[in-house]
């Protein structure tokens, strides 16, 4: 899930930074000013060497620490180590940035890379969810803190895709219980998609997979009320289908039953009675 980085501040870097200066190795960068330095990193990352163009964004911050150069440097480190996928030095140098020059006009592209340092690692639904959650956090403040610049439209969708990664993690783990027979684990997975990640595209099934777990119980109040809420706001999906055949194999129907917790969730979204 690698993101593609735009920016004003990398456009201009990677114009700029197409001229090979003459770096002696036996000559220390103590001897070089702070902008020679930072053109240096930016002809490395006009290459292809970001390592090497990281190193030197790196080197400005540590020698002319109070400088424009070092604050320009500190967000170029973080997008080269992003770019080599070094996701841990991305997000501390990015963080960095953001402690330091928390009014500056890159601060939105700072946040925007931290988040992306949490976001690019999260492709596979097996993967630590708590990267997961660590990028919602930081796509959020993106897009509260930051609404009109240019990654919040981003972010936005990013933020998307990573809730409803969430919410799949949810749905593997339930459905691994509702095959092993475990319907009560798999009730409190499937209800957790349902109250708190009902905007994801995992609701439908969620809401199949009760009455299927339901039924399983002898619970029948539950299995028609899940029914009823996937009839009302889903009921051209498969899952409907496959909810409508369980429940009328069993000579019942889609309708509100009981006062479960399901009764409330029936109120919500299909009465629009927010309690």
């Amino acid at each position: 899930m690698r993101a593609t980085l735009t920016g004003s501040l990398l456009a201009v870097a990677l114009l700029s930074g197409c001229s090979k200066l003459s770096f002696e190795d036996d000559v220390p960068l103590e001897n070089y000013t702070a902008e020679e330095i930072y053109q240096r990193g930016e002809y490395e990352l006009s290459r292809g060497k970001e390592p090497q163009a990281a190193r030197y964004f790196s080197e400005i911050e540590r020698l002319y620490p109070y400088s424009e150069w070092a604050k320009r440097g500190l967000i170029m480190q973080a997008f080269a180590f992003h770019r080599d996928e070094d996701y841990a030095n991305s997000a501390a140098a990015a963080q960095r940035f953001l402690d330091f020059y928390p009014a500056d006009g890159d601060a939105a592209y700072a946040q925007y890379l931290l988040a992306l340092s949490y976001y690019d690692q999260i492709d596979e639904i097996g993967r630590d969810q708590g990267l997961t959650i660590k990028a919602l956090q930081a796509l959020r403040k993106v897009i509260e803190n930051y609404p009109d610049s240019e990654y919040a439209s981003s972010a936005r969708l990013k933020f998307d895709f990573a809730f409803d990664h969430l919410a799949a993690k949810e749905m593997e783990v339930g459905r691994y219980y509702l095959k092993r027979g475990h319907y009560a684990a798999a009730i409190n997975r499937f209800r957790l998609v349902v109250e708190q990640y009902q905007t994801t595209r995992h609701t439908p099934e969620a809401l199949m997979r009760l009455v299927e777990s339901y039924l399983a119980l002898g619970l029948r109040d539950e299995a028609q009320t899940a029914g009823a809420i996937l009839g009302h706001n889903f009921q051209s999906t498969e899952w409907y289908q496959d909810s409508y055949d369980l429940l009328t194999g069993q000579g019942l129907e889609a309708k509100a039953a009981g006062n479960s917790w399901l009764s409330s969730i029936y109120r919500q979204m299909v009465k629009g009675e927010w309690l």
